[in-house]
């Protein structure tokens, strides 16, 4: 078999050079870190969710192309991640969610077994090294690598996988150079944004952030376009000094894509989703006069935390008043308010916030094993790509999944390709 070598030493870079090396290929993983695996360690709060029993559905992604998209899902499921799992010994878990964790619960531990296995298969690991330059070079590929310290080298394989990343996270070593590698290859890149993150918040007055600031709340949070709903989540909304977070307003987040999001994004708060508005306002009405208290304070025991309660009192207009006192109109206005609380003037939070990349190498550049089109034997894998997944382990599928056919592919090919004489320099040159 040929040689190939990969670019990046995370999920999908691991994923690549394993399945490549089970399918007898020399391998060679370049990681710029002093240690493969960083990212991938700090995934799922440390406990490396890195599946979901729904990782096959095309909705609980973000792209600009959902039929690329779905082409390449299905040719990940044809890689049978589960099997190869279960092959390299890894026993998983899922929880009520369909989230699939390792048995252990233990991102280390994944990572540290997919190490193992590098080792075991005779994987040259690299690390403190990043890309300088890449060239086509007598039918395949010259690689010239470059330290932290400035030192240099230059490797040749048939194939070479760029598992490279994209921005989301550069406290782990990510600056988008994936991306930015893939447009000087000549590949079409959709513009880049940081996805499932918080979302900041200029319409609520930073004072009033503050006061709420720590709080959590179960309820519904939907995407608006000037008062448009586009979509909405379940789930906890966390209150911060700067807008909103938990994992419902970061899955909204997807949808901020530039070009293709909302002009005017608002988002609208739905702090008793169980109830219908008409239904709440009654309610209400009812609690007025049942409670001992008649402070909009006592209103709120037992229903509410207190600064989430006065900010929504606050937010319908009510007056400092006993509640008793207040006219049926009122309640109307709470429920209204506690139905539909609007925070506009959004925007995400930066690249240390997010969890991974939205936008990236147009799906359509891409064949089925992840080859770049008219680029024989060069692969773009993972979060390099336009595909961010959603919370629940779907990026991990997509990574660890895109990783190993890109790996089975060029160690296929490797084998074919007879190894030609003569150096050929240049950026890779695309046959259209």
């Amino acid at each position: 078999m040929g040689s190939v070598v990969i670019l990046g030493g995370g999920a999908a870079g691991l994923a690549a050079a394993i399945g490549a090396a089970q399918r007898g290929a020399q391998v060679t993983l370049a990681e710029r870190n002093p240690r493969p695996g960083k990212k991938l360690l700090a995934t799922g709060n440390g406990r490396c969710n890195l599946d979901n029993l729904a990782s096959s559905d095309p909705a609980r992604y973000f792209t600009a192309d959902p039929a690329g998209l779905e082409r390449l899902l299905a040719a990940i499921d044809r890689e049978d991640l589960p099997g190869w799992w279960e092959a390299l010994g890894l026993w998983t878990r899922r929880d009520e969610e369909g989230r699939v964790y390792p048995y252990s619960n233990q991102a280390a531990d994944l990572t540290g077994l997919l190490l193992r296995w590098a080792e075991r298969l005779g994987v040259k690991i690299l690390t403190g090294w990043q890309l300088e330059t890449l060239a086509q070079s007598r039918g395949g590929y010259s690689l010239r690598l470059v330290s932290a310290e400035g030192e240099k080298q230059t490797l040749w394989a048939q194939g070479v996988i760029c598992a490279l990343g994209g921005s989301a996270g550069p406290q782990f070593g990510t600056d988008g150079f994936g991306p930015d590698f893939a447009a000087r290859c000549g590949g079409r890149v959709e513009p880049l944004y940081p996805c499932l993150t918080p979302m900041q918040c200029a319409g609520i007055p930073r004072e009033q952030l503050r006061k709420l600031a720590g709080l959590r709340a179960k309820g519904a949070a939907a995407l608006l376009d000037g008062g448009r709903p586009l979509a909405r989540e379940k789930g906890e909304i966390q209150f911060t000094d700067y807008g909103l977070s938990g994992i419902c307003i970061m899955q909204l987040s997807g949808l901020l894509a530039p070009g293709r999001g909302p002009k005017r994004p608002a988002v609208a708060l739905d702090l008793f989703p169980q109830w219908e508005e008409p239904a709440l306002a009654e309610a209400f009405a009812r609690r007025a006069r049942q409670l001992p208290g008649q402070s909009p304070a006592d209103f709120w025991l037992g229903l509410a935390d207190a600064r989430l309660g006065a900010a929504l009192w606050a937010a319908a207009g009510l007056p400092e008043a006993p509640a008793a006192s207040l006219p049926a109109e009122s309640w109307q206005a709470l429920a209204r308010c506690a139905k539909g609380w609007v925070f506009d003037n959004l925007s995400p939070c930066g690249w240390k916030q997010a969890q991974t990349t939205g936008g990236g190498l147009a799906l359509g550049e891409l064949e089925e094993d992840f080859q770049l089109k008219g680029c024989p034997g060069l692969y773009f894998v993972g979060e390099t790509l336009d595909c961010a997944g959603s919370c629940g382990g779907f990026n991990l599928h997509w990574a660890f999944g895109s990783g190993l056919a890109a790996g089975r592919a060029a160690a296929a090919a490797s084998g074919r390709a007879p190894r030609q004489e003569g150096p050929r320099p240049g950026k890779p040159s695309r046959k259209k």
